[in-house]
């Protein structure tokens, strides 16, 4: 994780949070006055964030401590207490509710994500997430898919060819728009193509893309595919991904089975922070 690039998120959400101070916990007590704390999971959890959520106390107050008794990729029980804190009253109620934002949105995406991978478990497709994330935390969204046990598709529209829908009707087919950007693209970059039905499989398949992404369809539909391709490209699954569909979609033999839904609209973990 970019260290640079975190420590601007974070401080920009103290910043939004703050504004010119606590007005309610500096009205209460003095600069002086301390007290220790913890971190109470409410619910079974996958652990992601706690560096961030340390991190966030660490711009705001050097004084508070926190000692973390897991690390990101632990499976957390319900009522354990799983970090400890220390430091001016002030300063861990000021910073409690950003820390605990991110720390459970984190959490919550892991959890989610390692529901899936377990789900997908006796089948060799892997959980990627996609670029449905929240503006301006991608990076640390597509970090807790790789805590709960998932892969990350592309990063951002730099970091590879994907042909959807609007390009293939923009271009006037597969074949015009995969043979467009091979003659601009690194051969280091891969292609992949979205396709909506078995002609357009056919097409993919022509072109030579790297990747098909079989979009919506049904399972009936993702079966004849998988025999269609054979193996001469990876198989990527999207659309209408859910935990409960999510074990029949990679039963089908694809590779890949990618969800907006780990980062979207995702539950965040329930997680309280309690002063002694």
């Amino acid at each position: 994780m970019n260290k640079l690039a975190l420590d601007k998120v974070l401080k920009r959400a103290l910043v939004e949070d703050i504004g010119n101070g606590d007005i309610t916990s500096e009205a209460i007590f003095t600069e002086d006055h301390h007290s220790k704390g913890y971190l109470l999971a409410k619910q079974n959890m996958v652990l992601a964030g706690m560096d961030v959520f340390t991190r966030v106390f660490s711009l705001l107050d050097e004084r508070v401590q926190v000692v973390p008794l897991y690390a990101d990729g632990a499976r957390i029980s319900e009522g354990e207490k799983f970090a400890k804190l220390t430091g001016p009253t002030r300063s861990l109620l000021t910073g409690e509710r950003v820390a605990l934002n991110f720390l459970q949105r984190l959490s919550g995406i892991a959890s989610t994500t390692s529901q899936y991978v377990e789900a997908c478990a006796a089948h060799k497709a892997v959980i990627v997430d996609t670029r449905k994330t929240t503006p301006g935390l991608r990076m640390l969204e597509k970090y807790a898919v790789t805590v709960g046990g998932g892969k990350n598709h592309r990063y951002g529209l730099n970091s590879m060819v994907m042909i959807k829908d609007n390009h293939i009707k923009a271009a006037g087919g597969i074949i015009e728009a995969v043979a467009k950007a091979r003659t601009k693209i690194s051969p280091f970059i891969k292609i992949e193509v979205e396709v909506e039905n078995l002609t357009q499989i056919k097409e993919a398949l022509e072109a030579g893309t790297d990747i098909i992404m079989l979009d919506n369809m049904a399972l009936e539909m993702i079966e004849e595919s998988v025999k269609i391709i054979a193996g001469r490209t990876l198989v990527e699954v999207s659309g209408n991904v859910t935990e409960e569909r999510v074990a029949d979609l990679a039963a089908t033999g694809v590779d890949i089975i990618s969800s907006g839904a780990l980062t979207h609209s995702v539950k965040a973990a329930d997680i309280s922070m309690r002063l002694e």
